[in-house]
C-alpha cells in the first residue's frame, strides 16, 4: 500500500501578477522561439549533411581542439555525459569520428575527426556563417553585436 499523498500548500496568488502577465514577453518563451527561427535556418542550411546542431556543435569543438576527450568535449559544448555518449556513438556509427581508449589514462575515451568527419565538418563551417546572418537578418548589426554579447552573458 502506498502513502497517501502529501497535499501541498497552495502558492499566494498575486492577482496582479497574473493580470499583467503576458507569455510573449517572458524571456525563456522568447528564447525558444529565436532557438526554433535558428533551429529551422539551420536546417535548411546545414540539411545536406545530416547533422543535428548538437553533433555540428560536438564535430566543430572537436575540429578545433584536435582529439579529445568525450567528457572534455561535452562540458566544452555543454553536453550531458549521457547525451555526449549517444552523440558520440552516432557519430562514430557514421565514420564521422573514431574513438579510442587515452594512451594516457586508459579510463577515458578519446574522440577524433575522421578525414569524412573532417570534410564534413569544414563543409559546414563554410556554411555556418551564412546560418547566424539569416537568423540575425531582422536586426541591425548594432544589435546583432549587442544580442551576442548579451546571451553570452546568460550562458
Amino acid at each position: 500500500m502506498s502513502a497517501p499523498r502529501r497535499r501541498l500548500a497552495a502558492p499566494r496568488i498575486d492577482p496582479e501578477a497574473v493580470r499583467v502577465y503576458r507569455l510573449e514577453d517572458q524571456i525563456g518563451y522568447l528564447i525558444r522561439r529565436a532557438h526554433q527561427r535558428a533551429s529551422a535556418i539551420f536546417e535548411a542550411v546545414m540539411r545536406d549533411f545530416s547533422v543535428t546542431p548538437v553533433q555540428f556543435a560536438v564535430l566543430a569543438k572537436l575540429h578545433d581542439l584536435g582529439p579529445t576527450s568525450q567528457n572534455q568535449l561535452g562540458r566544452h559544448v555543454g553536453v550531458d555525459p549521457a547525451t555526449m555518449y549517444g552523440v558520440a556513438r552516432r557519430l562514430t556509427a557514421r565514420g564521422l569520428a573514431q574513438a579510442a581508449p587515452d594512451p594516457d589514462d586508459a579510463r577515458l575515451v578519446l574522440l577524433a575527426l575522421t578525414e569524412e568527419g573532417r570534410a564534413v565538418v569544414e563543409g559546414m563551417k563554410s556554411r555556418g556563417a551564412e546560418v547566424t546572418a539569416r537568423t540575425l537578418d531582422p536586426l541591425t548589426p548594432a544589435e546583432a553585436a549587442e544580442l551576442n554579447r548579451l546571451i553570452a552573458k546568460l550562458g
